[in-house]
């Protein structure tokens, strides 16, 4: 049974959707929970209190330990600051999740730098100082659990439409955060993982079923990755829909031309046979 009694954890994003979601479940395990939510809209503009007080007092009416803070994040101050306010108010920190993100959709001949700066600072930037306010903590006391958030959108292909190059850049980037994270914490009992999610949440554009893609349906994913159970490290979770599957990124097997004929024409031949596992 897992259990989160006597943790702490850090959400970003949780006045709404899949981060009120973790919230929930995790407060429901005991965690105490710092819901941390600025209020803005999915463009990043405006702020309402409610959506961060909303989700703490849910948790405290059923007898959960929650409270909640509205910090806009992106600048070195305000992510050291919501770490310490976090410690300040439950005594720790033991799990980070930084779910908070925007999606604006434009193509990316018109975006401005207003435009690219806000996504970076929520996408990029406010993970960065997050994890580097927590980390210091999760070393002294030998453990940390940090879930980061990218997107199917990002990871390939196969999954990008247009118009989300800022979105998808810093989708990306956390997969790189992941991985530092993951190398830097491994001897210090840290773990870092991404979760990549389909939820039917007000970021997502195409209609859905009633009752399916719901927030709850991924949340039991990312309970685990921020688990003491969870000894996994620099892996993505996707999931969506009760459905989850185990995604990294691959290399084929490497082809030699030591023994003579590299050239482009050599190298392209092969590309053109070759298949990613």
């Amino acid at each position: 049974m897992i259990d989160f009694d006597g943790q702490v954890a850090l959400i970003t994003g949780a006045g709404r959707g899949l981060g009120a979601a973790y919230a929930k479940l995790l407060a429901g395990r005991r965690a105490k929970v710092m819901v941390h939510d600025a209020g803005v809209d999915p463009a990043g503009t405006g702020s309402d209190r409610t959506a961060a007080d909303g989700i703490a007092f849910d948790i405290i009416k059923v007898g959960g330990k929650a409270a909640a803070t509205y910090e806009l994040l992106g600048s070195r101050e305000s992510g050291h600051a919501l770490v310490e306010r976090t410690i300040d108010m439950f005594g720790r920190i033991d799990i980070l999740i930084h779910n908070a993100g925007l999606v604006v959709f434009e193509a990316i001949e018109t975006i401005d730098e207003a435009h690219y700066q806000r996504m970076l600072d929520v996408h990029v930037n406010a993970p960065f100082w997050l994890a580097q306010a927590a980390m210091p903590h999760m070393r002294a006391q030998g453990y940390g659990r940090i879930v980061l958030t990218t997107s199917g959108r990002a990871l390939n292909l196969d999954g990008a439409v247009p118009q989300l190059s800022t979105y998808n850049i810093g989708k990306m980037a956390q997969i790189g955060l992941m991985n530092a994270l993951a190398a830097e914490g491994r001897d210090d009992g840290i773990r870092a993982n991404a979760i990549s999610p389909v939820a039917a949440t007000r970021m997502l554009r195409r209609s859905v079923e009633p009752g399916t893609f719901t927030p709850e349906q991924v949340a039991p994913g990312v309970a685990y990755l921020a688990s003491r159970d969870c000894d996994l490290n620099g892996v993505i979770l996707h999931a969506g829909n009760g459905r989850f599957s185990l995604m990294n990124l691959q290399a084929t097997e490497p082809r030699s031309f030591s023994g003579g004929g590299l050239t482009p024409e050599a190298v392209g031949a092969w590309l053109e046979t070759a298949t990613a596992p």
